[in-house]
């Protein structure tokens, strides 16, 4: 669009002397004379008239051209250099304290569907009827025991596995293709991630799994890690390590580049979303949480060290009579896990409680990425503002 205007040729014709053509603030407004200055619709002055030199008509309008800023959108995705980090930690731990917190009551479902020999009391034909014997026979706040535990471990956790993410994901973006998103960034991204992320989460979910088990023995937080570390060691809140990351590093992937794709699809321009975000965290937790279901069900067993489970070991391993084998008090490793839990159960003990799993990563996932990705733009926000009243007082 041009940047002159026309005045109508109403206003032109009642005032002799003038060029028809006149520069306005913006094309299409309408305008009126009072003496020798132009005004706008609501008022304001736009230009004036002044004498020309003789030989020349009367009259030039003179206009003065209307500036207007317009506030650039914020681009929360491209935040402030310098602040990016913190940023990052502060909205993955707010979101990983309520992602974790908000789920918890699904999570102990899930914890006690996955046992191979589970007692008679907690044996649930799905996650709703479990949540409903748990609050019958056990108490309404059984099912957030060892709540306090996961939040505290939570917070740093996600705080590192987020910045960590978004720093690695940049970067690697940035190296293969630049200026657009990588889908191999985002898995390996996500991948190293999760080795941060689990070496603070291990002991927190060992001790959270042995609180969340049927008729738990511990009365509480500081007595079950107390008791794990004067009769296990401290080797006993990493036991089920290596196995949590097999788990978590293809789930992570999986995840993170999953929700990738899926927010190519839903929110391509990357503009705070929050459906989208919601939609893309629980579809890609979802699949996520599906596929890796197996290596879960071992990661449980190595926490909990179930006794029945222990006690088939033994009776194993004296059958083969292996000495070493036979006095054995722990399941340890992946390897070992994977045969216990095929022994007792076969094929489908693999997938023991993926039901809950599913049902709980989904609005778990979903939770943790709309509230990182609104605390993220709520102080990104907050600091372009800032920014904005520091460049305005110089």
């Amino acid at each position: 669009m041009e940047a002159e205007a026309f005045v109508s040729r109403r206003t032109a014709m009642e005032t002799p002397g003038v060029d028809s053509r006149v520069s306005s603030a913006a094309a299409g407004a309408e305008f009126r004379w009072m003496g020798n200055r132009l005004l706008d619709a609501t008022g304001g002055f736009v230009g004036s008239l002044s004498p020309r030199m003789p030989g020349e008509p009367d009259f030039t309008p003179v206009v003065h051209r209307v500036e207007t800023s317009v506030e650039p959108e914020i681009d929360y995705e491209g935040l402030p250099q310098g602040s990016a980090t913190s940023t990052h930690m502060l909205a993955g731990s707010v979101a990983g304290i309520m992602e974790h917190c908000l789920m918890y009551p699904i999570d102990c479902v899930k914890t006690r569907m996955q046992s191979l020999h589970p007692e008679p009391g907690a044996r649930y034909r799905n996650v709703m009827d479990g949540l409903r014997q748990i609050v019958r026979t056990e108490g309404v706040w059984r099912p957030i025991r060892g709540v306090n535990v996961l939040a505290v471990g939570a917070g740093p956790a996600h705080a590192l596995y987020f910045a960590c993410y978004e720093k690695i994901k940049l970067s690697l973006s940035d190296a293969i293709h630049p200026g657009a998103n990588s889908h191999f960034a985002n898995g390996a991204a996500g991948c190293m991630a999760t080795v941060l992320h689990d070496a603070i989460m291990n002991p927190a979910e060992v001790v959270k799994q042995r609180m969340q088990m049927f008729n738990s023995p511990y009365r509480g937080v500081l007595h079950c890690m107390g008791s794990l570390w004067r009769h296990d060691g401290p080797a006993a809140f990493y036991r089920s390590y290596t196995t949590q990351l097999t788990m978590n590093v293809p789930f992570q992937a999986l995840h993170f580049m999953t929700y990738e794709y899926l927010q190519e699809l839903l929110n391509p321009h990357r503009q705070y979303n929050p459906s989208s975000h919601v939609v893309s965290g629980a579809l890609a937790g979802a699949i996520a949480a599906a596929v890796t279901t197996p290596l879960d069900v071992c990661k449980t067993l190595l926490n909990t060290q179930e006794a029945q489970a222990i006690h088939v070991m033994q009776a194993e391993a004296a059958t083969a009579a292996v000495g070493t084998a036979a006095g054995s008090r722990h399941i340890s490793g992946l390897t070992e896990a994977c045969r216990t839990v095929y022994r007792m159960g076969g094929v489908p003990a693999f997938f023991k409680g993926v039901q809950a799993r599913i049902i709980y990563q989904m609005p778990s996932t979903a939770i943790s990425w709309s509230v990182y990705e609104f605390f993220k733009y709520i102080i990104t926000k907050r600091q372009h503002e800032r920014r904005l009243r520091g460049d305005g007082d110089k």
